[in-house]
This record gives structure tokens, C-alpha cells and sequence, in this order.
């Protein structure tokens, strides 16, 4: 387990897919964890890998489970996975990582079935489908409430943003989140890229809540760690 000598700052190490990500989750973690030093991890194959595969694989698992054991073997005092579409990984690793372990979209979430009991779900990657709707089901449950996830694919969209069509990436988002809008008591982006696409029908779908997980998921975990000694 790493330990926090007299005046060094806690550690909390960020494992990332997405090399664009980094700064908007160093940024993040500068603003809700003020007292704590962050360092980045990056490997973008787990990800590619499991788009390739189709879902998530045991070899994937166990590398990002060696991943999050380098993280604290660097000093790291807490972990969090920035990547969805790991999040039983993520979960599997929980109970035999010595420092607190987290995803990402936990307080997404948390937050989620707060807003009524019908909570739809976009992505656009298959992959993250799955892994939202269930911890979304599961914080229902934790909450004692009832909850009913619609999961929408923005078909597409993932290879218009891979291939570099922005502007076509948030179409296809934005043309997914007015579908589902009218049965939806709120939208959950299972992507953090996708938030983007919001300013095309934000007017659109007003008062409906719509949520995204880098934000919401490092207040979550801010306010697990500050009620830890």
C-alpha cells in the first residue's frame, strides 16, 4: 500500500484511453482535489482493443488490473479509470487494490437516478452501453429506487470522431439525444467526448437534465476521499 510521508501531497493516479482526455481530467482533478498531487497513466490499446473484440476481454481485465498495481506501486494514495467501457474491469480490481479504486461514471451514476426513474443512456460505443446502464441499475438499487434505463447507440458517430468529422460526430449525437429525450426523465452521455454535441439542442431539451460523467465523477470521488482520515 502506498504511503504518504509527512508533507507530501497524496497521490490520486488517473488511467486514461483517451490521450485527449488528460488535460480535461488534470484540470478537473486540480479543482476538486486541490490538496492532492495527480499523475496520468495512458494506454490507449485497452480501449481499441475492446471496440475490436466487441466486448471485454480477460486479458484486458487483467492488464488494467496491473495497470491500477503500477499506479500504486508509484505512490499513488487513490486511483480512478477515466474509460467507461472498463468498468467491470474496474470492478473486478476493486476488492485486491490496497488504496481506493474508481470509476469514473460512479457519481454520473449516483446522480442520475436522482431525477426520476426513467434514465436513458447515449453512447456511441457499444461497449459502453452495458457497463453504464448496470452501475446506473445498480445505484438505483443501492438508492432503494426504482429504474428503467433505455440504452441509445449514436450509430456512427464513434468513426466520425475517429476519423476527425467533429461536426458529423456531434450531429449524430445530438439527432440520438432528441430522440430519446421525450422518454427520458434524464439523459446520461456514457462518453465523456460526447459533451460536446450538447450546444446543438441544449435550448431543445431544456429542463431535461443531461449528465456527463468527468465532472460529476470527480466531485464523487472528491467528496468519497475527503471522508476518508
Amino acid at each position: 500500500m502506498s504511503a504518504t510521508s509527512p508533507g507530501r501531497p497524496r497521490q490520486i493516479a488517473m488511467i486514461h484511453t483517451v490521450a485527449g482526455l488528460v488535460a480535461l481530467f488534470d484540470d478537473l482533478a486540480k479543482t476538486h482535489l486541490p490538496q492532492w498531487q495527480g499523475f496520468n497513466m495512458l494506454d490507449e490499446s485497452l480501449l481499441r482493443i475492446t471496440i475490436r473484440d466487441g466486448a471485454l476481454s480477460k486479458l484486458t481485465m487483467w492488464r488494467l488490473a496491473g495497470m491500477v498495481q503500477s499506479a500504486v506501486d508509484a505512490g499513488a494514495d487513490a486511483v480512478v479509470v477515466t474509460c467507461s467501457s472498463l468498468g467491470a474491469a474496474v470492478d473486478a480490481a476493486v476488492p485486491f487494490c490496497p488504496v481506493p479504486l474508481f470509476r469514473i461514471d460512479e457519481g454520473m451514476a449516483a446522480a442520475a437516478v436522482t431525477f426520476g426513474p426513467r434514465v436513458a443512456v447515449v453512447a456511441t460505443l457499444r461497449t459502453t452501453l452495458d457497463p453504464t446502464s448496470d452501475i446506473i441499475r445498480r445505484s438505483a438499487a443501492a438508492a432503494g429506487q426504482t429504474c428503467s434505463v433505455t440504452a441509445e447507440l449514436a450509430e456512427g458517430a464513434f468513426q466520425k470522431l475517429a476519423s476527425g468529422d467533429t461536426a458529423g460526430h456531434d450531429a449524430l449525437v445530438a439527432d440520438c439525444l432528441r430522440r430519446v429525450a421525450a422518454q427520458a426523465d434524464v439523459i446520461v452521455l456514457a462518453q465523456a467526448s460526447m459533451a460536446r454535441a450538447l450546444a446543438l439542442v441544449q435550448d431543445e431539451l431544456h429542463p431535461l437534465p443531461v449528465l456527463t460523467s468527468p465532472d460529476l465523477g470527480m466531485r464523487h470521488i472528491a467528496g468519497k476521499l475527503s471522508a476518508q482520515p
